[in-house]
């Protein structure tokens, strides 16, 4: 296992980029830690998976370095830095069987053979195997396939780290929800770095203990769930998580208050000057629908997704939903919404201002 550090990295698939935009992955600076879980998450297009291939060693960086511990790796191979990988598509020799299939990384070392078939049963009953230990991996599903994948990833216990790069996107949803719970235990047991890439906000906030959200080839934040949630660095952050995402309304800030359409929304802690454009960020969940006081809102649907409902409406012509448990009456007079001051975010270009005092 290895603390993972990225210094000054960036690549352009390019051979001579001019700009900025010709970057798929933009400059940037992490240590990812030793034993940690990490998700890396964004849309398609992101830069994730440019950059799991930079860690992995399938692509080389334009510049900077990728350091497994104190070791410079940027030019060292996949072999060479000692991971596992799972890829997208199963990848399974289909003339062996399940065992075989698992049993492979560990023979190639040349594991003792004991050790192996205590260690292949482990990963079986974690995979849900057991019973197709001895078929042919050839006509097994596409979902047993990559739950192979899965399981030879995961086998070995000697790795800097493991590698997962989308890699439920042939399993169902039951045994998707399964295997990442089964991924968590392990990483519990054994304490093996992991990167997950996925697109998935599920997948990412339920697996990893720290989600790197990527957007146009930047890391926008490093976070824990609670985080990203709470305190989105970016307005893409705070809309890109949570269903629905954060509401943004334009305001001019004001200390402890900001004015919002004319009216002043009393804010949870009180900001110093700001420049730029100023958004405050508020969660639907944060927002209680009222008949007097804050802000005028206009209902136009109400969506019930089962233990709680959406209702979707407007300020001032600017979406804005409210969260609301299942069973809360809606009044007809119902036409304004408060907001929890203490859960108000305010950004200046889209990037969070942290209130005076914060983190002292």
């Amino acid at each position: 296992m290895a603390q993972i550090t990225l210094k000054n990295l960036a690549h352009s698939y390019y051979p001579n980029p001019k700009s900025d935009a010709d970057f798929a992955l933009k400059e940037m600076d992490h240590v990812w830690q030793d034993g940690s879980a990490y998700a890396l998450l964004g849309s398609s297009g992101c830069g994730k998976s440019t950059l799991l291939n930079i860690i992995s060693g399938l692509l080389k960086p334009s510049h900077g370095k990728v350091l497994f511990g104190n070791q410079d790796v940027t030019e060292a191979d996949t072999a060479a830095r000692n991971i596992a990988q799972v890829f997208q598509f199963p990848v399974v020799y289909d003339t062996m069987t399940v065992r075989d299939n698992l049993a492979f990384p560990l023979r190639n070392r040349g594991m003792d053979p004991a050790y192996i078939k205590d260690r292949v049963a482990q990963i079986a009953q974690m995979i849900g195997m057991e019973a197709e230990l001895g078929q042919k991996a050839r006509g097994l599903t596409a979902d047993a396939k990559q739950k192979i994948s899965l399981g030879r990833g995961m086998v070995r216990e000697d790795v800097n780290a493991i590698l997962f790069d989308e890699p439920l996107t042939v399993i169902d949803p039951h045994m998707k929800w399964e295997l990442r719970t089964q991924l968590k235990e392990l990483h519990r047991e054994f304490g093996h770095t992991m990167i997950y890439v996925t697109h998935d906000q599920t997948e990412a906030l339920t697996f990893a203990d720290k989600v790197v959200v990527m957007s146009e080839g930047r890391v926008v934040q490093m976070g824990t769930p609670q985080e990203l949630f709470e305190r989105p660095a970016h307005t893409f952050v705070g809309y890109f998580i949570g269903s629905p995402g954060m509401n943004f309304l334009e305001a001019d800030v004001r200390g402890s208050s900001a004015v919002v359409h004319g009216i002043e929304v009393p804010l949870g802690a009180a900001h110093g000057p700001i420049a730029g454009r100023v958004q405050i960020g508020i969660r639907p969940e944060f927002c209680i629908l009222a008949e007097s006081g804050g802000l005028p809102f206009k209902i136009l649907r109400v969506e019930d997704v089962g233990r709680h409902r959406i209702i979707r409406g407007e300020i001032d012509r600017t979406a804005f939903n409210v969260t609301v448990p299942e069973g809360t009456p809606i009044t007809s007079g119902a036409n304004r919404v408060l907001f929890a001051p203490e859960k108000i975010n305010v950004y200046a270009d889209d990037w969070r201002v942290a209130p005076v005092g914060e983190g002292k």
